[in-house]
C-alpha cells in the first residue's frame, strides 16, 4: 500500500508590526523629501533662467512694445502676423546657412580626422596647429576674415591685384557674401569634428582591420566595411550638434556682414537683433523668438529621435 507523503506545510512570512511599517513609510517619505530638497536650488535656477524668460517673451509677443517709450499695447496675434513673411525669408537665409556651415566642417573634419590617424611623422604638431581655428573666439575669427575679405585691405584683392586680376567686392556681393561666411565659419568649426572623430577611430577593432588586410581588402574597402559603421553613428551626432549650433549663430554672421548685403546674410539671430535694438521694437522682437523656438524645437526633436535610434541599435 503506497504511502502519501504531505507537502511541508508553507511558512508564511512574519506580518510586520504596525509601528514597523510605519517605520518604512516614513524612511521612504523622508527619503522622498531629502531628494526634492537636493533638486530644488536646480528648479529654481531653471526656472529663473530658462522658463520665466521664455513665459516674459511670449507675453511680451503680445504687446506692442518699445524700448523708446515705457508703456505697452494689446495687440493680439498682430505682431506674429507682420513679421511672418520677414520669418520666412530668415527662416530659408539660416537654413541655407546652417546646412553649409554644417556639410564642409563635417566633410574636411572627417578627411583631416583619416589623415591624422595614419602613421605620419609629426602628426602629433598637426593636430596641435589644427586645433587653433577652434581655440580662437568667434568674434577674433570673425574680425580676421572680415581683413581678409575686405575690398580694400584685403588679402585676397592684393593677391589679385598683384596677379592683374579685377578685384572682387565679396563681402558686398549678395552672391559671394553668404559663401565667405560659410567660409570662415568652416575654419572656425571642423578642429572639433576633427577630434571627434579621431577620437572615434582610434577606437577602431585592430582585429577586425587586420583580418581585412590579410583578406587582400583595399583600404577603401578596410574603410567602407570596417571604418564607416563605426563613424556613422558620431559623425550623424556631432552633425546635428553642428547644425543645431548655426541655426543660433549671431556673433559671425553679425560681425562680417551685418546681415547684408540687403537681406541676402539676414538669419533670425541677426534679424531678432534688428527688430530689439535697431527698430526698439520689443514686441516684434520677441514674436519672431518665439516662431525662432518653435523652429528650433523641430530640429532638437530630430536630433533626440536620431540620438535615440542610434542607442536602439548599438
Amino acid at each position: 500500500m503506497a504511502t502519501v507523503t504531505k507537502p511541508p506545510p508553507v511558512r508564511r512570512p512574519p506580518r510586520p508590526v504596525a509601528g514597523e511599517k510605519r517605520r518604512r513609510g516614513t524612511l521612504g517619505a523622508r527619503d522622498r523629501t531629502f531628494g526634492f530638497l537636493l533638486a530644488a536650488p536646480a528648479v529654481a535656477l531653471f526656472a529663473v533662467v530658462a522658463i520665466y524668460p521664455l513665459v516674459a517673451g511670449i507675453g511680451t509677443s503680445l504687446y506692442e512694445q518699445s524700448l523708446i517709450t515705457p508703456t505697452r499695447k494689446y495687440v493680439g496675434l498682430e505682431n506674429y502676423l507682420d513679421i511672418w513673411p520677414d520669418f520666412i525669408d530668415r527662416l530659408g537665409n539660416t537654413l541655407v546657412f546652417s546646412v553649409l556651415a554644417t556639410v564642409f566642417p563635417v566633410l574636411i573634419g572627417v578627411a583631416l580626422a583619416m589623415l591624422l590617424n595614419a602613421r605620419l611623422r609629426g602628426r602629433n604638431l598637426l593636430r596641435g596647429m589644427l586645433m587653433l581655428p577652434w581655440l580662437l573666439p568667434g568674434v577674433v575669427v570673425s574680425f580676421l576674415w572680415a581683413w581678409i575679405f575686405n575690398d580694400s585691405y584685403g588679402v585676397i584683392n592684393h593677391v589679385l591685384s598683384e596677379l592683374h586680376l579685377p578685384t572682387v567686392d565679396i563681402l558686398g556681393n549678395s552672391g559671394t557674401a553668404m559663401a565667405a561666411v560659410v567660409v570662415a565659419k568652416t575654419w572656425n568649426s571642423f578642429p572639433w569634428i576633427m577630434v571627434v572623430v579621431l577620437a572615434v577611430l582610434q577606437t577602431l577593432p585592430r582585429e577586425q582591420l587586420e583580418a581585412a588586410a590579410l583578406d587582400g581588402a583595399s583600404r577603401s574597402q578596410r574603410f567602407r566595411h570596417v571604418a564607416l559603421p563605426h563613424l556613422i553613428g558620431p559623425v550623424a551626432l556631432v552633425s546635428m550638434l553642428e547644425f543645431i549650433y548655426n541655426f543660433g549663430s549671431f556673433d559671425m554672421i553679425f560681425v562680417m556682414t551685418g546681415g547684408g548685403p540687403g537681406t541676402s546674410t539676414m538669419t533670425l539671430a541677426v534679424s531678432l537683433y534688428q527688430y530689439a535694438f535697431t527698430d526698439f521694437s520689443l514686441g516684434r522682437a520677441a514674436a519672431l523668438g518665439v516662431l525662432w523656438l518653435g523652429a528650433l524645437s523641430v530640429v532638437c526633436a530630430g536630433y533626440f529621435l536620431l540620438n535615440k535610434r542610434l542607442e536602439s541599435r548599438s
